[in-house]
């Protein structure tokens, strides 16, 4: 699914776009379940923006795909990253309760490399 972008009319101010997605699904490749989570894009753009519709399309060709938590929110945040090149960019996904726990995956992008772990 190509991710559709537009031109940014103010590429020389640093400004965050948020984007939440509360219907996200994929499957579990273990149990062939469904999964379910709200995915939270937050970025600052630099030339380029999401654009919304494709975003939404791009979000459900996961609805049939067997992955794992962690590997979709990185896979997400790698392929928008290739998409706008923002200056930075979170990808937070935050999924349902199954068997009595949940799971929220964080990754991050910055164009500078300056995120640090809080292990450091």
């Amino acid at each position: 699914m190509e991710i559709e972008v537009f031109e940014n009319k103010y590429p020389d101010r640093d400004y965050y776009i948020t984007h939440v997605n509360e219907e996200f699904t994929s499957v579990c490749p273990k149990t062939g379940l469904p999964d379910f989570g709200v995915i939270t894009i937050e970025y600052v753009p630099n030339k380029l923006c999401l654009e919304l519709k494709s975003l939404k399309y791009y979000f459900l060709a996961f609805r049939d795909k067997g992955i794992f938590y962690e590997a979709v929110i990185n896979q997400i945040l790698d392929e928008l990253v290739a998409a706008c090149k923002p200056r930075y960019m979170s990808v937070t996904g935050e999924f349902s309760t199954r068997g009595g726990m949940n799971s929220t995956i964080v990754v991050e992008y910055d164009e500078d490399g300056l995120i640090e772990s809080e292990n450091e």
